[in-house]
């Protein structure tokens, strides 16, 4: 895997992007592979041309379209008619009646990425779509710095897609994570270091051999595929907006483009516009932008993570100050929760709704909770949670607080013996609750 680049795909009628914009000065550039400014070093976002997608995009056109993320096809930042679509999106928008109950809230939504395709979490989204124009760039080989769940993602859609993978993570990641990017032979790297080492190590790597990074050189096609869990809710509830979202913060990336996503189908006219409170959930172990946030910065001073919530570890967030400056502008919040709270939260969403999260989910949940108990979110509000992976992935999170099976002989008393005593332990753990 040397010079991996092809000639470039030919534009074609149905892009409705224009090409890439400086968050920061406003510069514009090609939609190329790059996603620095090279004028004052801002990120680079995708621009689109909203008067044609107003006069083109109707929630029936969107409806008639395939169930998965390329419903949205024209908001996204591709060229082609036939992008990489593995079924990815539309997952699941639960009302979660008895966690509401809970918490003393009356309508709670769980947006589902825990159970996306093909790897179990919202990184699929962002990795259809970077590979789409990945291709569509002319690499063949691609890449990715993670903390696990865009390892999977990355080496799952590659091999579907035809395309040579090599992935960097920590050598400390989960084991269920490691094995769920082995298995579609990738080449891995497992670094000695933090997911910040990594990615550091990963632009080298960029410029060096000239591979497309999901997440660095093609980083502003990638995190577009992150709009699509706004759309989808939008569409889910009705065409209207939620009043409140809770999510995690990594990066930042995932809450600033929820908040596009939502601000683009307002722009050309899908839905009402409306106030939507936005609220982020990080560990005590790796928070930055809370800590920014509390303290009223308007910029992150990096940490070194020290949390089992590893999927949401960075502590250098490329996109921490306009996550601060989105939950301020919109009334949120942004708290931290301790690893404690974490595995409470994981237990939590489990056996209210059926749903087994991992780090990242559990961290949003505790401090969904955190938020409810603190007076921060009404319970009127329509609250829309985002849990953005499967708990199989991390299992070794959970291990030591679920108890553990009755053993029994195969006989009827055996099995009324360690019945009275489940029932028996039930009582004292409601007793304990109650207290």
């Amino acid at each position: 895997m040397t010079q991996t680049i092809a000639p470039t795909c030919s534009r074609t009628s149905a892009a409705t992007f224009t090409g890439l914009k400086c968050k920061e000065c406003g510069a514009e550039y090609e939609a190329k592979a790059m996603h620095v400014c090279e004028l004052c070093f801002g990120p680079l976002e995708v621009a689109y041309d909203y008067e044609v997608l107003r006069q083109t995009v109707t929630r029936e056109s969107i409806a008639n379209g395939p169930n998965s993320i390329w419903r949205y096809r024209q908001f996204l930042p591709v060229e082609t008619d036939h992008p990489i679509d593995v079924g990815t999106g539309m997952t699941p928008l639960l009302q979660a009646n008895r966690l509401a109950r809970r918490l003393g809230l009356k309508r709670l939504y769980i947006k589902n990425d825990a159970v996306n395709m093909p790897t179990l979490s919202f990184k699929d989204r962002v990795v259809s779509v970077a590979l789409t124009r990945a291709r569509e760039l002319g690499f063949t080989t691609v890449s990715c710095a993670s903390t696990g769940n865009l390892a999977n993602s990355t080496a799952a859609i590659a091999a579907h897609a035809g395309l040579d993978c090599c992935v960097f993570i920590p050598s400390d990641l989960e084991a269920g994570k490691v094995l769920g990017t082995l298995i579609y032979s990738p080449t891995v790297m497992a670094v000695h270091g933090n997911y910040d080492q990594v990615n550091r190590l990963c632009s080298e790597v960029a410029n060096t051999h000239g591979w497309g990074f999901v997440n660095i050189n093609l980083r502003p096609y990638y995190s577009e595929g992150s709009k699509t869990l706004g759309y989808e809710v939008v569409e889910q509830l009705g065409w209207e907006l939620p009043d409140h979202i809770v999510a995690p913060l990594a990066s930042g990336s995932l809450f600033t483009k929820i908040y596009k996503g939502f601000q683009e189908f307002v722009k050309v006219g899908l839905v009402d516009e409306k106030p939507v409170r936005f609220s982020g959930a990080q560990a005590e172990g790796c928070s930055p932008i809370a800590q920014a946030f509390r303290e009223g910065r308007d910029f992150i001073t990096p940490v070194k993570p020290d949390t089992i919530a590893k999927s949401i570890a960075i502590g250098n967030p490329a996109d921490g100050v306009y996550a601060v400056e989105i939950a301020q502008k919109t009334n949120g919040n942004i708290e931290s929760v301790t690893d404690q709270e974490i595995v409470d939260g994981i237990k939590l969403l489990a056996e209210t709704e059926g749903i087994f999260t991992e780090t990242a989910g559990g961290t949003t949940i505790a401090t969904l909770k955190k938020l409810v108990e603190a007076g921060k979110i009404n319970s009127d509000e329509t609250t829309v949670v985002y849990i953005t992976g499967n708990g199989l992935k991390t299992q070794e999170a959970v291990q030591g607080y679920v108890g553990e099976p009755l053993t029994i002989e195969p006989k009827l008393d055996s099995f009324e013996r360690a019945l009275e005593r489940a029932q028996t332990l039930d009582r004292l753990e409601w007793q304990q609750v109650l207290v």
